[in-house]
């Protein structure tokens, strides 16, 4: 069974996640999605409907992301043995 590799797993999750709720931000500025941006706003300390709560929520996002695919593919790596 092949092993994942933590932390290139978790920067792409991390990248993907970040450029969603980016775009998510900046749709919402014009009323699309915005009960979406509320409801992560509420995880993500800053995040809104503006350019700079966008970019502010894309970097809690790349994080989040990061920590979840690197503990996902730890995981996996333990379960696979």
């Amino acid at each position: 069974m092949n092993k994942l590799q933590p932390v290139p797993l978790g920067v792409a999750i991390g990248v993907l996640w970040s450029v969603s709720v980016l775009c998510l931000g900046i749709t919402a500025m014009f009323n699309w999605g915005g009960g979406i941006v509320h409801a992560l706003g509420t995880l993500y300390i800053g995040y809104g409907p503006s350019v700079l709560g966008a970019i502010i929520g894309a970097i809690w996002a790349f994080v989040d992301g990061l920590v979840a695919g690197a503990i996902g593919a730890w995981i996996y790596n333990m379960v696979a043995k």
